[in-house]
């Protein structure tokens, strides 16, 4: 596992202790679960794009089969 440090503003870094308590996590946890959240995104774009393809063109594909 790779640590990683990162600089944030004196103000920044209060809002994020308040928003992880609000969630009843730690700060750490809430920025590790943020990066996850972010970097699976593409993927989920990606399949949600295809889906809306394949719906939208249901019909012609159903006529080519």
């Amino acid at each position: 596992m790779t640590t990683l440090t990162v600089n944030i503003s004196d103000d920044r870094f209060v809002k994020l202790k308040e928003v992880a308590r609000g969630l009843l996590v730690t700060p750490e946890e809430l920025v590790t679960a943020s990066i996850e959240d972010l970097l699976a995104r593409p993927e989920e774009d990606f399949y949600q794009a295809v889906n809306h393809v394949l719906k939208k063109n249901l019909e012609l594909y159903q006529r080519l089969a």
